[in-house]
C-alpha cells in the first residue's frame, strides 16, 4: 500500500509540473534575475552553515565536512549588509522583494522599512 501511494505521488510530478514550465518558459530571466538567485543561494548556504542544527552538530562533532558542503549550491554570492529595497533594480513590485519583504518579517526584523 505505501509503495503504490509512494509510486503514484511520484507520477504525479510530472503532470503537476508541465503545467508549470508551460506557464512560465516564456518568462524573461535577466542577470539582475541571475544576481538575486545568487545571493539566495548565499542566504541559504549562510543558513545552512551558521544556525542549522543537525548542521552545527555534524561540525561540531568530527562529521564529514564533504558530506555538509556537497548539499550546497555550486554558485552562491555574498554581498556585505545586503538589504535593497529596489533588489538589485527588479523594482518593490517584483516577486523577488515580496519574498524578501516575508523573510525579513517572519525573522522580526524592521531592515526594509528604514529604506
Amino acid at each position: 500500500m505505501l509503495l503504490s501511494f509512494a509510486t503514484e505521488c511520484a507520477n504525479s510530478v510530472v503532470d503537476a509540473y508541465i503545467p508549470i514550465i508551460e506557464r512560465r518558459k516564456d518568462m524573461p530571466f535577466t542577470d539582475k534575475h541571475k544576481a538575486w538567485k545568487q545571493l539566495r543561494r548565499g542566504r541559504y548556504v549562510e543558513f545552512n552553515l551558521v544556525y542549522d542544527r543537525g548542521t552545527t552538530f555534524s561540525l561540531k562533532t568530527g562529521g564529514w565536512i564533504e558530506s555538509i558542503l556537497v548539499s550546497l549550491s555550486l554558485t552562491a554570492r555574498w554581498e556585505y549588509d545586503h538589504v535593497s529595497i529596489e533588489m538589485n533594480g527588479l523594482g518593490n513590485g517584483s516577486n523577488e522583494f515580496g519574498l524578501n519583504h516575508i523573510v525579513f518579517l517572519c525573522m522580526g526584523c524592521n531592515r526594509l522599512e528604514s529604506g
